[in-house]
């Protein structure tokens, strides 16, 4: 596959992936060890037709010591150092930094993803969900609050199970991106060999406080189509018209994937801004429903 060069746009480098990453091969990732103790939610409702089947609250306990728990073992780290995808500018880290310092922790209900300048290096986190089964079709959503500053770059997204290093032909779905130099407007978008990088199949809308409550974030992905949503209302739509694998690749299991950026091709196009720094994250739950096998 040859090197692609994205040029950037307002929409530009919405991926996750982009291809001058391709290259460059990532570090070792660092599965999660501790465990958390899965209580049955019954006051999760489900939309209509669906049913629940896995989900993160982040209503892990604090330690003794003042630390919390690590999100559950369903999730991954990746380690990476900077310029691994999209030139972004922040090393990746397994939940706690060299110097000791706590990226991802869990704190009255919430899961906290810190963005920290250390020793003139920044430091983030990024994190798979059930990366080695994923789902296959569903109604996927996050309840979250987006970090504010010029520079970030949140995400809440998909890829393949099966990937094969073969972005954009495996597909992607971003279910919300936002970048600080733009606050507020939320972005969903598809990746596949017809529509990536700075020409994905996107939509976008404006979340007026989403940097200062939480909102829900969410797609529903059948075989005939994939539609966005912020607070239950419907944005965008990308429907399947049967045009094969290459504008259709959302037909195989996709894992869930939460990441802070920090710069990079679309993040800092307008340049970043340190002083903004530390910024969270913040993550009330994840869930992934199904359509109901009656």
């Amino acid at each position: 596959m040859s090197i692609l060069t994205l040029f950037i746009s307002t929409a530009a480098a919405l991926s996750g992936y982009s291809d001058n990453s391709l290259p460059i091969t990532p570090t070792v990732k660092d599965t999660i060890k501790a465990s958390q103790t899965v209580t049955v939610q019954t006051n999760i409702i489900a939309p209509e037709g669906y049913q629940l089947v896995w989900h993160d609250e982040f209503n892990d306990t604090s330690h003794a010591e003042g630390k919390c728990t690590m999100p559950n073992s369903d999730w991954e780290y990746e380690i990476a150092k900077p310029g691994w995808v999209n030139n972004e500018l922040q090393h990746y880290v397994p939940g706690i930094t060299h110097t000791g310092d706590t990226l991802a922790f869990i704190s009255n209900g919430t899961l906290k993803l810190i963005t920290k300048k250390i020793d003139k290096e920044v430091y983030s986190v990024r994190l798979y969900a059930k990366k080695s089964t994923g789902f296959k079709y569903g109604y996927i959503e996050a309840r979250m609050k987006l970090p504010t500053g010029i520079g970030t770059w949140p995400a809440f997204w998909m890829m393949p199970v099966h990937y094969n290093n073969d972005w954009p032909a495996s597909g992607e779905i971003d279910i919300m991106e936002e970048v600080g130099y733009d606050p507020n407007v939320i972005v969903g978008s598809l990746h596949a060999a017809s529509h990536y990088g700075s020409s994905p199949a996107s939509g976008r809308t404006t979340c007026s406080t989403s940097q200062k409550e939480f909102h829900k974030y969410a797609v529903e992905w059948t075989s005939s189509r994939i539609t966005f949503f912020v607070d239950d209302k419907a944005y965008y739509t990308y429907n399947n018209t049967n045009k094969g694998h290459a504008d259709w690749p959302y037909d195989a299991p996709f894992y869930i994937i939460l990441n802070m950026a920090w710069g990079g091709n679309w993040g800092g196009a307008q340049g970043v801004d340190e002083s903004a720094l530390p910024t969270t994250y913040e993550v009330d739950y994840v869930r992934v429903f199904q359509k109901n096998s009656k």
